[in-house]
Parts: C-alpha cells; sequence; structure tokens
C-alpha cells in the first residue's frame, strides 16, 4: 500500500503530526509526507490512501487571512516559529487546484490540529476537509481526528505517539477497505 500524508501547518505542529501519522502507517505500507505546496495530482493519483490535515483557523480551515494572522502572530511572539512550509496557499487552494474526481479509487481521512477544549468552542478543520475529500470523490474511512496543542501552540503532550498510533490504525483500515 502507498500511502501520502498532505499537511498544512504554521508553527510546526500539523508538521509534526503528519510525520508521526506516517510513521505509523510505514508498519504496514510506504509513505510520502509533503506540505500542501507539494501534493502534486501525480502524488494523488500515485497513492491508495490520502490523509490530509491542517491547523484550526476560526473554527476551520485556514484562510490567506488567518494565515496572514499567524505570520504576524510569529512576528510577535519570540516563543512561536514559523514552519519552513508555511507561507503561501493552504489547503482550500490546494482542494480549487485538485480537481473534481481526484479522489475516485482512492481511501482518505482528514485530521486537525487545534486547542484542547470542545469542538464547539474551538472548531474542527478536518470537517472542512473531510467535506473536500468527499466533493473530491475520495472514499472516506472514518471521520477526521484531532490532535491537541496548548494555548501557546506548542504540542501537548502525548499527541506524537498518539498520532503515530492513529496512523497505524488508519493503515490498517484502508488496507482492509482494499
Amino acid at each position: 500500500m502507498r500511502a501520502l500524508v498532505v499537511y498544512e501547518s504554521m508553527f510546526g505542529n500539523t508538521h509534526t503530526i503528519a510525520r508521526h501519522i506516517a510513521g505509523g502507517i510505514d508498519t504496514v505500507g510506504e509513505t510520502t509526507v509533503v506540505s500542501v505546496h507539494d501534493a502534486t495530482p501525480e502524488l494523488v493519483a500515485a497513492a491508495d490512501l490520502v490523509v490530509v490535515g491542517g491547523p484550526t483557523h476560526v473554527h476551520g480551515m485556514s484562510s490567506g487571512r488567518t494565515r496572514d494572522g499567524a505570520v504576524e502572530q510569529a512576528d510577535e511572539d519570540d516563543d512561536l516559529e514559523l514552519d519552513p512550509d508555511a507561507l503561501g496557499d493552504g489547503l482550500r487552494d490546494w482542494f480549487e487546484r485538485l480537481g473534481g474526481d481526484a479522489g475516485s479509487g482512492h481511501v482518505a481521512v482528514a485530521f486537525d490540529t487545534r486547542v484542547h477544549a470542545s469542538p464547539f468552542v474551538t472548531g474542527q478543520a478536518s470537517k472542512g476537509i473531510t467535506k473536500r475529500l468527499r466533493k473530491h470523490g475520495f472514499e472516506l474511512l472514518h471521520d477526521g481526528e484531532s490532535f491537541f496543542v496548548d494555548k501557546s501552540n506548542h504540542l501537548e503532550p502525548a499527541e506524537a505517539d498518539r498520532a503515530t498510533t492513529w496512523g497505524r490504525s488508519v493503515a490498517e483500515a484502508a488496507q482492509s477497505a482494499r
């Protein structure tokens, strides 16, 4: 099984989670991890499983405005550092370029990073990602998963390990779906 993990990350948390998800998937198949900027339609077409994740901004997926806000936040806070792939288009833009039937014949699942609070308070980017995956013809394995950051935008303890475990379970579900 070939898997593709696509991520959008501002402060590196979603990037870290993506790498750990891939580590779990690697126990079952071959995995490629790419920033949303490098996720070409050819990479999507070559994958049996596509995992897509991004940070939760203003109750959902990031936008140009919220990404600009994150850049400003990093400029003002010495404790925050932008991910090397933070600048440029986000997942919304990627989905627009992807093509309507890109997911045909592929299974997929979404994930997000967000503050650890009720999703009614924080929202979940994975809901919008899941909706767009479905719109593009992907067969969804299950609802998206959230991984948690603290109020200072740092991953909570054990989230990376939880991502590895989740990645393994996603890979096993994808194999069963084939």
